[in-house]
């Protein structure tokens, strides 16, 4: 079971930016912490990538810092406490012509309701790789297209900047567990777990029981859910919720299904029910959610 794919299935319900930052001299900024997934990529320079407690780490040109939880952390040409740092605002800007010390591309999805999947949270907060241009020679062309993507807005942006931030996060994984043995797994190394995890994936609509999902794995109910919760951090009930929702979240975006037809799809009775559940792994009602994913992109009405 790919559970890369599952977590950027939910990272997915947010918004997804990306932009280009210079600097020179002394520069340096502070990126506070955030509910979701992101990285920036050295296009030219060094600096040194400074997280919460204070480490630093040297990262030079080609190098990919990803934040699989969005974690707060710095970057600075001089090596210094993160709180003397400006904040650098989440806003879209192009690549500045001129003379800089360092030069990075960034993507993100930032959540405004839920959390990242669980198996983000469990990575470490900072992965630094250094990919080879030569042996990762795709990410290179990943962020080439990117570094393009940001310098207009073009039709279609939305999409190709969606896409691309999925597969420089995708590559960077790749990487970062080619070189690092020890490392999380990224897929679950239990095979009758990852069984039952299909048929949630498959067919989250389906009336799924503890009892229907043990004998997917081929378990009896108590060692299926031990083992479950060992590999997911979660119970098989919680997750399949969660998978629900993410679900029902991504149709609100995508879709102008009615909340009726999107509770019917995702499994729920009816469209009470679902926006109940939805509320309380969100925050906020459907009608809201999908309202706030359309402003975003310039399509709500405002009353």
């Amino acid at each position: 079971m790919d559970l890369v794919s599952t977590a950027l299935a939910g990272a997915r319900t947010g918004e997804a930016g990306a932009r280009w930052f210079g600097g020179s001299d002394r520069w340096g900024m502070r990126f506070d912490p955030f509910e979701g997934i992101g990285f920036h990529v050295v296009l030219a320079g060094s600096a040194w990538l400074i997280g919460g407690t204070g480490e630093a780490v040297p990262v030079r040109r080609g190098d990919v810092v990803l934040l699989p939880s969005g974690a707060e952390h710095g970057l600075s040409l001089v090596r210094r406490p993160l709180r003397d740092l400006p904040l650098m605002p989440f806003e879209a800007q192009a690549p500045t012509p001129g003379s800089w010390n360092l030069e990075c591309l960034c993507g993100a999805y930032r959540l405004a309701h839920g959390q990242v999947h669980q198996f983000l949270r469990d990575l470490p907060e900072k992965i630094v790789i250094s990919p080879d241009p030569q042996q990762h020679s795709e990410l290179v062309a990943l962020i080439s297209v990117l570094r393009q993507d940001v310098s207009g807005e073009q039709a279609g942006a939305g999409v190709t900047r969606t896409a691309l931030i999925d597969l420089i996060i995708v590559h960077t994984l790749r990487i970062w567990r080619e070189q690092n043995a020890d490392s999380t797994p990224l897929d679950v190394e239990d095979v009758q777990v990852g069984a039952a995890l299909r048929a949630i994936h498959e067919n989250p609509q389906s009336p799924w029981t503890v009892e229907k999902l043990s004998a997917q794995a081929g378990l009896s109910r108590t060692a299926f859910t031990r083992r479950f919760a060992v590999q997911m951090g979660r119970s098989p009930m919680a997750y399949l919720t969660g998978q629900r929702l993410v679900r029902g979240a991504r149709l609100l975006c995508d879709t102008q299904f009615s909340l009726a037809v999107i509770a019917t799809k995702v499994g729920y009775s009816s469209e009470f029910a679902f926006a109940n559940a939805f509320r309380r792994e969100f925050g906020v009602s459907p009608g809201r959610y999908r309202h706030n994913h359309q402003r975003v992109l310039g399509l709500a009405k405002e009353a």
